[in-house]
């Protein structure tokens, strides 16, 4: 096959749909909907009430230092579209605070699966937007939902009530424009957004809807409602989204609806991805989401698990996970907090860019080493290509599809101890055995390797250093990881979206983890790296990942679940 054919088949914008059973491909019509803000510098994604400003640190780019582009974060919880989990308002048992119960230890790493999505329960309040005075937030009365529910059907178990107001179609912009979103509102310089008041949880609490999301920056009315309608709602277990956009883009009822973000231990909140899905495929993950057919697949992220890529040799880590304590909340007894992570920490998403240089960059600027590994590579493949794909960039659709496991634990104790650092690779050979067994993988599959790596290793540190410290240094073993042939060969098949349950789809020989990732950039594929548990998903599965929405970024920490 020529490059020019290979290239063709990499940017075919390819719909991702599914009929028959969750394995299958999706069924014409479907469509995913992107539902989330940018998180970019310029925009007000930070609440501007003393937190800390985001900021994307473009600490190394490609040329003589580095191979890659990688980035630094400064990010916490509350940043653009966003996750509220119970502890944002409800105390820990036995704290002796008010409210406190059980649901004050369901953080973000214990929140379930099932619990992200479900079937979107679209409720129209546009006529509340700008209907209150300045600094004050116009009250979303259960009554409207009762309306909503006498013209469609009754909510419960396995909706999500949106609240769609067109709050941030209207005033997400970049800044000064965009302080109407967020500032304007707190100095009592214009109306507030609308939101639910506490009669309108309680009786969502009472109909046992779990999962609520709204188009407003915060599920708060201001200027004295917010808290009483957090805990409201949070006492029943809810979670919801807070800064969604585009909710007019979901019909009323029907669609699936979806919103996860990074695995953060102790995290009360967290910046999320909100996406929809609209056809055929919805209705096939509304019934598994209502059923709690769901697995989570990320890596929970704390500053004692090996979550950042240590690197081999003084001063060739990445920027550690760390986690920033501020503004203590005793009506919680705990602080809340922001941080500083990689890009590529914990679960996360590798896009083209990420080992592609931009259009005009002057091969020279490598290394040495690189410039021959390159070589090579162009002897082999043909020139390698340039790429300004960021996360922002990479649809949603390109990292979901039809789960393919693909076991390769039969690779572990493969390599002999005297070519350390060394990962056995996954070749051609082991994909066709595994199509033999399965049959043909197809277009737009998700294509996850089993090696049960992070399973085994991903513990505490220093235990922990056995998942990516002691193979980078050659004290045992690499993970098992593809070749540049095995992701050109699944790529001719039209499979967009690599996964692994090891730390990266390279490996730890940089000769050959470099063209991994070319090939892959090459293709216009894309990566998710640092799974657990894939051996947990069943047959039929549906393979659902996100990262955040930050633009300009070269990796992207998100979530990935299975439904089936």
């Amino acid at each position: 096959m020529s490059r020019l054919m290979r290239r063709g088949i990499a940017l075919a914008v390819i719909a991702v749909v599914s009929t028959g059973n969750l394995m299958a491909q999706e069924p014409a019509g479907s469509r995913f909907v992107d539902l989330s803000l940018l998180v970019a510098p310029e925009y007000p994604c930070t609440w501007p009430q003393g937190w800390p400003l985001f900021q994307i640190n473009h600490h190394r780019k490609i040329g003589r230092d580095s191979a890659y582009n990688w980035d630094i974060l400064s990010i916490d919880g509350n940043t653009g579209t966003q996750l509220d989990f119970p502890p944002h308002s409800i105390p820990r048992p036995g704290s002796g605070l008010a409210n406190a119960g059980p649901l004050g230890n369901v953080f973000s790493e214990k929140a379930p699966a099932w619990q992200f999505g479900g079937e979107a329960c679209v409720i129209d309040c546009r006529k509340h937007l700008d209907a209150a005075p300045k600094g004050r937030s116009d009250l979303i009365k259960k009554e409207t939902v009762m309306a909503w529910e006498k013209k469609h059907r009754p909510v419960g178990p396995g909706d999500v009530v949106l609240f769609h107001s067109g709050y941030s179609d209207k005033y997400y912009k970049p800044l000064p424009a965009g302080r109407r979103f967020l500032a304007d509102p707190l100095d009592n310089k214009a109306p507030a957004w609308p939101d639910p008041d506490e009669g309108c949880m309680e009786y969502l609490g009472t109909r046992k809807v779990m999962t609520l999301g709204c188009d407003s920056p915060s599920m708060g009315p201001i200027p004295d409602l917010a808290e009483p309608v957090h805990i409201a709602g949070l006492k029943h277990g809810m979670m919801w989204t807070e800064g969604a956009i585009g909710l007019g883009q979901l019909p009323a009822t029907g669609a699936f609806y979806c919103c996860m973000g990074p695995k953060h231990v102790g995290g009360p909140y967290t910046e999320a991805r909100a996406f929809g899905v609209v056809g055929p495929l919805a209705g096939k993950l509304n019934e598994s989401f209502r059923k709690k057919r769901v697995v989570d697949l990320s890596v929970p992220l704390a500053i004692n698990l090996p979550v950042t890529w240590p690197g081999t040799g003084a001063g060739n880590h990445r920027h550690p996970y760390l986690k920033a304590d501020l503004m203590f909340a005793p009506n919680l007894g705990l602080f809340h907090h922001t941080h500083m992570l990689d890009s590529h920490c914990g679960t996360h998403l590798v896009p083209p860019s990420y080992a592609l240089p931009r259009k005009g960059f002057e091969n020279a600027g490598y290394s040495r080493d690189v410039q021959q590994w390159l070589a090579d590579y162009e002897k082999r493949y043909g020139p390698r290509s340039t790429s300004d794909v960021t996360t922002e960039q990479v649809s949603l659709a390109q990292t979901c599809g039809s789960a393919r496991v693909i076991d390769v634990k039969h690779l572990l104790g493969s390599t002999a101890r005297q070519d350390w650092p060394r990962s056995p690779e996954i070749t051609v050979a082991d994909i066709k055995k595994y199509e033999q067994k399965h049959g043909d993988i197809k277009a737009d599959d998700i294509v996850l390797f089993h090696s049960g790596w992070s399973d085994r290793y991903f513990k505490p540190l220093p235990e922990g250093s056995a998942c990516l410290a002691d193979p980078l240094n050659g004290l045992r073993e690499g993970w098992p990881a593809p070749g540049p042939e095995a992701v050109l060969y699944l790529a001719r098949k039209r499979v967009r979206c690599l996964a692994t349950d090891a730390p990266t789809l390279g490996g730890v020989e940089p000769r050959r983890a470099l063209m991994t990732y070319w090939m892959l950039g090459d293709q216009g594929m894309v990566g998710v790296e640092y799974l657990t548990k894939v051996g947990d998903i069943p047959a039929n599965a549906y393979f659902l990942f996100a990262a955040i929405k930050i633009r300009g970024c070269h990796g992207g920490p998100g979530r990935a679940i299975a439904a089936y």
